[in-house]
């Protein structure tokens, strides 16, 4: 793999909430059915690495390409976007650019809502689905690993994440601020994907609500996750409705790629509160002229306290550090692997060399002492690959050059091998 004209075709390509609002983004949305298409379409048609990432806040590409319309094609083909569309709103980095944007996406500093960490476990997922078909690389897996070592660190050594400020955390926070009477409400949570989760666990964390019912359509695993986390009561998806009608404050998570909440299951009288943690959005436009609904969706949760933000914002230059140190990390490696084949070239001839004078010797000299010999002689290898290393690196000569003049000296080398 020639990683030097590969680095060159390093694309990423993608819209986010910075540039598109929430309806464009749910229509650049992918499926997880069609990221798998995606992949598969990608590695048929001769790209070397890629894998796909689309959330709640952002969709977009990582990957090889002679050209980053070559990837702008495949996100238009399996979302319901156009490239017209996607040109207006979208990013495109390319080499650099993707290998640091990708350190910032990790470690939190691209999410919403400063060092929201649940970006991780969505970067991983979208690696192991693009692993799993074999449509990644070399290149692309020690970068993403070097990534992941980057963001736990952050994780670990700074107050970046601190607190948690999650889309899931500030729903609850929303409640707590907004209704004073929270916990008396009825709470239905609609939906149990990893934001339904995790609203659930902030709700039993931050409140003292004990009249939150869970709704989702494969009942076992709603009723799995009640075992694991007391307090919440599990009703029917056949019971919707009739819990929708009983309900203060109704949370959809449910991230499906059509509303599951329609005009039909609300009564226009009826008083409530309801939070769309979906994208796209899972609640039917129409509702929010119910003047007796309140409807909030995702960008507005994604508003968190001026002191949070302000205590997260001061710890960016201890990121920049981490993440720089993990850049320069990933550029020695790729320098090493530049000049791996000229290293292993000097080295297999030296090693040829070496064989040949140890056999001559052993047959000559009495009392040869060939492991002796074979010690001396792969310290000097040793000494003379590392000084050519240095060489290689300091006069920044081409490694195809330096192989080509190995070749030439190596061959005319008469090596004495008598029989």
């Amino acid at each position: 793999m020639d990683l030097k004209n590969l680095s060159q075709k390093l694309y990423n390509v993608g819209l986010n909430y910075k540039k598109a609002d929430i309806l464009t983004r749910g229509r650049f949305s992918i499926t997880k059915e069609n990221q798998l298409l995606l992949l598969e379409e990608a590695k048929n048609s001769g790209i070397e690495g890629l894998f796909v990432l689309s959330t709640c806040n952002r969709t977009e590409i990582t990957g090889f390409a002679e050209h980053p319309f070559q990837l702008i094609k495949l996100l238009c083909k399996y979302s319901n976007g156009s490239v017209d569309e996607f040109i207006k709103v979208s990013s495109v980095y390319k080499r650099q650019e993707t290998i640091l944007h990708l350190f910032r996406l990790a470690t939190g500093l691209e999410s919403q809502i400063l060092g929201d960490y649940e970006i991780v476990g969505q970067f991983k997922q979208a690696l192991k689905e693009a692993k799993n078909l074999n449509a990644t690389n070399p290149y692309l897996e020690r970068l993403t690993n070097l990534v992941l070592q980057a963001s736990k660190k952050v994780k670990n050594q700074t107050k970046l994440s601190s607190g948690t400020t999650s889309v899931s955390y500030a729903a609850v926070q929303y409640i707590i601020k907004n209704l004073p009477d929270y916990n008396s409400k009825n709470i239905l949570v609609f939906g149990l994907g990893k934001m339904g989760k995790h609203t659930c666990k902030n709700l039993a964390e931050y409140t003292k609500n004990k009249s939150v019912c869970l709704v989702n359509r494969t009942v076992s695993k709603a009723e799995e996750f009640a075992r694991e986390n007391s307090g919440i009561r599990i009703a029917d998806f056949s019971d919707l409705s009739e819990e929708i009608e009983k309900t203060d404050i109704l949370i959809v998570s449910t991230g499906a790629p059509e509303p599951t909440i329609t005009k039909s299951m609300i009564s226009e009288s009826k008083e409530m509160l309801i939070l769309d943690l979906s994208m796209p959005k899972n609640v039917a436009e129409g509702i929010n002229d119910y003047k007796n609904i309140s409807l909030v969706n995702v960008d507005e949760l994604s508003a968190i306290t001026d002191e949070t933000l302000a205590m997260r914002e001061r710890e960016i230059p201890k990121a920049d550090l981490i993440i720089n140190k993990y850049i320069g990390e990933f550029e020695d490696w790729l320098e090493h692997r530049r000049y791996t084949p000229a290293i292993t070239a000097l080295k297999k001839s030296l090693e040829e060399i070496q064989k040949n004078e140890i056999n001559f010797h052993r047959k000559k000299v009495t009392g040869f002492d060939v492991d002796q010999a074979e010690m001396i002689t792969s310290r000097f290898i040793q000494k003379i690959t590392t000084q050519f290393v240095k060489h290689l690196k300091d006069e920044n000569t081409s490694p195809s050059q330096s192989i080509a003049v190995m070749r030439k000296v190596f061959n005319n080398i008469e090596v004495e091998n008598e029989n």
